[in-house]
């Protein structure tokens, strides 16, 4: 009897809906007491855990028998000696009507990158106010990111209110403060609460001593809030994580279920080639299901063998996910390095990962007040709206009608650190409009014709370092060879095609982005190009490589000292650059960032010319 009493709860407590909450406000508004409140009077700490607070309440110099309930919360040892939330806490209680999984954020604006986090997947967001405070700069902050992620629903709850003897008029003003601000967003639900998380005023139970106020307390608002949406679809999405293969005859699918639910014998499709088939078994670990449902981690068996790996999304509506190349996203920017445009970047959604960049800084969002301002680059904890191209289609939905096949990280190539967090708006419809055409005569035709091999040959250094003396010899060499040359330098191609740019980072990234598709062009008509460009970061060397197959880049890195190259220097660039009438000038005020690694290191000091030609050789 006492473990079908236990199998009981367990199967009424699976069966209870979710509600993601992210807790926030202004430094010293109350967040984390709120939230130790809410576990400590929903029973969901242990007596040792109390005995602890207890002692630990105390040791923080609570008076007399009161219990700090933020302890609760403030985990990191660096938070209980600041009194101050660093890290998103994420806290999990349970009642009878509903679990509940909590973030509780910073209210420090330098932590703003971690309210961003913790509201990323959130179904409401509590938004604290001290009552004595009123709304604070960091609060329209919070309210702005709320309408950036996508949350509809709002509960303001105007705490401390026992400090002004629980006065209805301070109350009101407060709340119709934030009522006014947020007239200017797309809220669908805001709720406003006095309260005092400390004295547990409006937290659990209807406070006695604020009857003026007719709604009802917290915890009873969060366990009958509504958060099905109305319009949103509920067909099958499961992106596929892993193809499980323990032998020869199993091949299983595995993955989370993002959206609806599945049953055995129903048919699909797989993304992005569209094929369709059935559904035989359905596992989850080693048992066998009759159906699963959104939020359970599955395995699928198919009726038939299908080209399906990590990346790929299984669904039930072919016409549920769209496919595209190009976005508008709305992009927070987390990074302390500032983002470019034509900067390449790794793009995470879901189980998809493919090459970005951004093709345009639309606007920056000022998340004081809404306002919109230009932007050239992306700076930290700043939000903006940005297109993005992709090197390949993805699946995907916008943000407002599936979070999680909307929503994005940005990821930095060579650190691997996330620099950004996004969500998509919408495919552009540019990209539905282009698609590559074929023709009969192709880069191995011409190669053919040509009688020789075409690449490109890229010559990166400082400036005077040999870059335009090389690549003219040894266009000379293979002109001789009767092999069809072509050479891409620096100042001829900024006195033509890119006349329009400077010397700036977002520029410079921008220059070497054109010539890398030049190139590749030269490369596709069977061409040997050389191209002589300072290209000083390894960034953007490393994106033009990526637009050639291995053996048709070769990067030549002229490793010749800044004295030297200073010696050589006949236009006086050097000089103007130390008396600083020339900016942005390459090994003065402007990094270089020396290639990793290159096909050749060449040193213009100990190689003569011809032993140059002769090495550069033996890679065509």
């Amino acid at each position: 009897m006492a473990n079908a009493s236990i199998n009981s709860l367990l199967e009424k407590k699976n069966n209870l809906t979710l509600l993601r909450i992210v807790s926030c406000g202004s430094v010293d508004d109350g967040k984390s007491t709120l939230i130790g409140r809410l576990l400590y009077d929903t029973k969901m700490i242990f007596s040792d855990q109390i005995d602890t607070l207890k002692l630990d309440s105390k040791k923080s110099g609570t008076q007399g028998n009161q219990i700090d309930f933020a302890l609760l919360v403030d985990g990191l040892s660096s938070e209980k000696e600041q009194g101050i939330t660093i890290d998103v806490a994420y806290r999990y209680f349970t009642t009878e009507k509903r679990k509940f999984i909590i973030a509780d954020t910073p209210g420090h604006e330098e932590y703003t990158r971690n309210m961003v986090t913790g509201s990323s997947l959130a179904d409401v967001a509590i938004i604290l106010v001290d009552v004595n405070s009123g709304i604070l700069e960091q609060t329209l902050r919070h309210i702005n990111i709320c309408n950036f992620m996508g949350i509809k629903k709002l509960i303001l709850v105007v705490n401390k209110m026992d400090t002004v003897n629980y006065n209805q008029k301070k109350f009101d003003n407060v709340k119709t403060r934030f009522l006014d601000i947020c007239i200017n967003f797309d809220f669908n639900q805001i709720v406003s609460i006095p309260a005092s998380a400390l004295k547990g005023e409006n937290i659990i139970l209807k406070s006695i001593l604020m009857p003026w106020y007719k709604g009802d307390p917290l915890l009873h608002i969060l366990e009958n809030l509504n958060i099905e949406e109305t319009g949103l679809s509920k067909s099958f999405i499961m992106p596929v994580q892993y193809v499980n293969r323990p032998n020869s005859n199993f091949r299983g699918y595995c993955g989370l279920v993002s959206n609806g639910q599945i049953k055995k014998g129903d048919s699909i499709y797989i993304l992005p080639n569209k094929t369709k088939a059935n559904i035989k078994d359905i596992f989850c670990g080693d048992e066998s299901l009759h159906y699963a449902k959104e939020s359970k981690s599955i395995t699928l068996l198919l009726n038939k063998n299908v080209s399906v790996s990590r990346g790929d999304c299984i669904v039930s509506n072919l016409n549920d996910l769209k496919m595209s190349d190009q976005f508008e996203v709305n992009l927070f920017w987390l990074s302390n390095k500032l983002g470019h445009v034509g900067r390449e970047y790794y793009l995470k959604l879901n189980t998809q990962t493919v090459r970005v960049t951004i093709s345009n800084i639309k606007f920056k969002i000022n998340i004081n007040d809404n306002s919109k301002t230009t932007a050239k680059t992306l700076k930290t904890n700043n939000f903006y709206v940005c297109n993005i191209r992709s090197n390949k289609s993805i699946w995907y939905k916008s943000f407002i009608k599936n979070k999680k096949c909307g929503s994005f990280i940005l990821i930095d190539k060579y650190s691997n650190s996330t620099i950004a967090a996004g969500t998509i708006n919408h495919g552009l419809r540019r990209s539905d409009n282009l698609s590559y055409q074929t023709f009969t005569v192709d880069k191995k035709a011409r190669r053919l014709l040509n009688n020789h091999s075409s690449k490109v040959f890229w010559f990166t250094g400082l400036s005077g370092s040999g870059k335009s003396t090389i690549a003219n010899s040894f266009e000379k060499y293979l002109y001789q060879l009767g092999i069809r040359t072509y050479i891409l330098d620096g100042d001829n191609i900024r006195k033509g095609l890119n006349h329009d740019l400077g010397f700036t980072e977002t520029d410079r990234i921008e220059n070497i982005r054109r010539v890398a598709e030049i190139a590749k062009l030269f490369v596709d008509a069977g061409i040997v190009v050389l191209t002589s460009f300072i290209s000083p970061f390894e960034q953007d060397r490393q994106m033009a490589r990526s637009l050639f197959s291995s053996d048709d880049f070769v990067e030549v890195y002229l490793n010749t000292s800044i004295e030297i190259c200073e010696k050589r220097d006949v236009k006086g660039l050097y000089k103007a650059a130390r008396e600083k009438k020339l900016l942005n000038f390459t090994g003065i005020d402007s990094p270089y960032e020396v290639p990793k690694n290159p096909d050749f290191v060449i040193d213009t000091e100990k190689m003569t010319l011809n032993d140059i030609n002769v090495l550069l050789m033996s890679k065509l």
